[in-house]
């Protein structure tokens, strides 16, 4: 790795970090603003124009409120559950492409940057190794707090985990099976987000968009239900349960360290909205891309991609919004009984059927 290099990771990098920042402050008075109007209420509207800067103001409050530590808590997992939760949701994106690579000059010749922070060839690998990961944070932060609450919380927490992170698994193993069977990897492995995303760029016919979410709609919709219940959100947000668990794995956090959780649950929505736009909706792919070319191209390809989390984003919220919190008996049966049946029983059709068109039926 040369200077170049090392200078445009960096970029990328400190890039992310700044991107996810603000759309934290524009998902959080987004969501305000879209349940406000179900609800037949005004929402945020005092603090700056539509009162976009409300987040602004909880987080300078978040930020100088007293921090309290609980007398029986074990003090060095008690600080690091804020940071881990924080360090996780951050690292998770830094594998998806927002946008198409475009080409520069430089003293050595031409060079492609990706719009993604790090290229991996296991990319998929990675999303589940993070995302995995992510629980330990609850979990620390429910166990070291010295309260029955905030343990009930992580407990919850480190089982529902579990039951979805295995329907999410299989739904992947069926993206990467898909690729790997039906299209050309030119060298990279099916297991590479950007060969996932650059593959199902055209068209079928002429005007159906080349998506994986047409040939892996139930995958898509296992992916879709595991990811709300990995990010902890409405109707799966039963390890922070006010009306049965006080606030759950959070409940003895305050100030910087509550704000720290707050930020990490609405980077990971975004985040996993961002997956499911990368592995089944084609990413930054849309129209007229290749007949603009260029800088033009990669910044509308840029504005595709954040169209289309705007959409899925827009489900959570819905979501929230509609539907009651679940039992946890109906959290577990969901998990276990329907979506990792349906996940496994599409993943061995699907392995016959492709199985049977690239290599022939065994006997024939």
């Amino acid at each position: 790795m040369d200077a170049f290099e090392i200078w445009v990771t960096v970029a990328k990098v400190v890039g992310v970090f700044g991107l996810l920042l603000n759309v934290t402050i524009l998902l959080v008075w987004m969501e305000r603003k879209v349940v406000a109007d179900m609800q037949d209420r005004l929402g945020p509207m005092r603090a700056g124009p539509y009162g976009i800067l409300q987040t602004v103001a909880d987080g300078l409050k978040l930020f100088f409120k007293e921090q309290i530590t609980p007398r029986k808590a074990e003090l060095a997992a008690y600080l690091l559950a804020p940071a881990l939760a924080v360090v996780t949701a951050f690292s998770l994106f830094l594998v998806v492409p927002i946008g198409r690579p475009f080409t520069v000059s430089t003293a050595d010749g031409l060079r492609e940057i990706t719009l993604n922070a790090m290229d991996l060839n296991v990319g998929l690998l990675f999303i589940l190794a993070v995302s995995s990961t992510a629980v330990y944070a609850i979990v620390l932060a429910g166990w070291s707090s010295g309260s029955k609450y905030p343990l009930l919380g992580g407990v919850r927490a480190t089982a529902q985990a579990i039951s979805y992170e295995a329907a999410m698994g299989l739904a992947l193993v069926s993206v990467a099976m898909y690729t790997a069977l039906t299209y050309d990897s030119g060298g990279e492995t099916s297991l590479s987000i950007t060969s996932i995303v650059a593959q199902q760029q055209g068209t079928w016919l002429g005007f159906i968009p080349q998506w994986n979410i047409f040939p892996l709609f139930i995958p898509f919709v296992v992916f879709a239900i595991a990811a709300v219940a990995e990010t902890n959100r409405a109707p799966f947000d039963l390890v922070e349960a006010e009306q049965e668990i006080v606030g759950g794995f959070h409940t003895e956090y305050s100030g910087m360290r509550f704000a720290l959780f707050f930020l990490a649950e609405y980077v990971n929505m975004f985040t996993m909205s961002a997956i499911g736009v990368t592995l089944f909706l084609g990413g930054w792919g849309g129209p007229f891309l290749d007949d603009i070319g260029g800088i033009p191209a990669t910044l509308l390809s840029i504005g595709y991609f954040f169209a289309k989390v705007l959409v899925l984003i827009f489900v959570y919220i819905w979501l929230r919004a509609s539907l009651p919190r679940m039992r946890y008996d109906q959290l577990m049966d969901l998990g276990w009984k329907r979506l990792i049946p349906i996940a496994l029983g599409w993943l061995i059709l699907s392995t016959v059927v492709l199985a049977a068109r690239t290599f022939g039926m065994p006997w024939s």
